[in-house]
């Protein structure tokens, strides 16, 4: 094979690995909004956005079946070796995390549009929004650390991570208080409950690609698991999953 030959084909796995991750971050940009339109509807208790979320949530799914699918045609054609199939990996797991936030943005919106028919519960929604606004701001640094292979901005996402445990446990025991105050606000604080935990979950799905990035950068995983902070009583006793 000439100089030539092998720079074309150099240059043609160049042009597929482009291709692929401006689909990943059109992608991350519909869970990104997906995030945020999903906690204003909670908070302002609009049906109509709740409903475009839901229905905007095959977009994100059909792009994952399209990345899916340009991934096997890149490995099939280009039979990528050491560090080009690392990326072509990292491909695969960054889309099947974007898939699932998007899973979990479509849970919120579905809860949004029951919860317009319940009273509200204190400041609940409020502190629901700015926990995904924490979410949503994790998300987009992942992914620009992922276009500019940055290794920190990756671990300083999954360190922030922390801080939306934190304000998952807060919030959870602030509904353990409504809930013990006034016996009505229990199914409106079971809903709420399954929309924190929910958000909590996009967290960890945003830290599993910041792991992504520090693979793709490194060549290896992060040393230590991030550790969680404290779980809440349902956990412990696994009620929640």
């Amino acid at each position: 094979m000439t100089d030539m030959q092998d720079q074309h084909i150099a240059s043609a796995y160049d042009r597929d690995l482009e291709a692929i991750q401006a689909l990943i971050m059109k992608m991350g940009g519909l869970v990104e909004d997906a995030i945020t339109n999903a906690a204003r509807a909670l908070e302002t208790r609009d049906d109509e956005m709740a409903e475009a979320v839901r229905r905007g949530d095959a977009a994100v799914d059909r792009l994952e079946e399209q990345i899916n699918e340009e991934v096997a045609r890149v490995i099939a054609l280009r039979a990528p070796t050491a560090r080009d199939l690392r990326v072509v990996l990292s491909v695969l797991k960054i889309s099947s995390n974007l898939e699932r936030i998007g899973d979990y943005a479509k849970n919120l919106a579905k809860r949004a549009s029951v919860l317009t028919q319940m009273q509200p519960v204190g400041d609940s929604a409020s502190t629901l929004r700015r926990m995904a606004q924490q979410v949503r701001a994790m998300l987009k640094d992942a992914l620009d650390a992922y276009v500019q292979r940055d290794e920190a901005l990756a671990l300083d996402v999954r360190d922030r991570d922390v801080e939306v445990d934190q304000m998952y446990n807060n919030i959870f025991r602030a509904f353990i208080t409504h809930m013990m105050e006034d016996p009505r606000n229990i199914t409106a604080c079971m809903h709420l409950h399954f929309i924190a935990k929910n958000t909590e979950r996009m967290g960890d799905h945003v830290t599993s690609i910041a792991d992504q990035v520090v693979y793709l950068t490194t060549g290896s995983m992060p040393d230590e698991s991030r550790q969680k902070k404290d779980r809440t009583p349902f956990e412990t006793h696994g009620a929640v999953r």
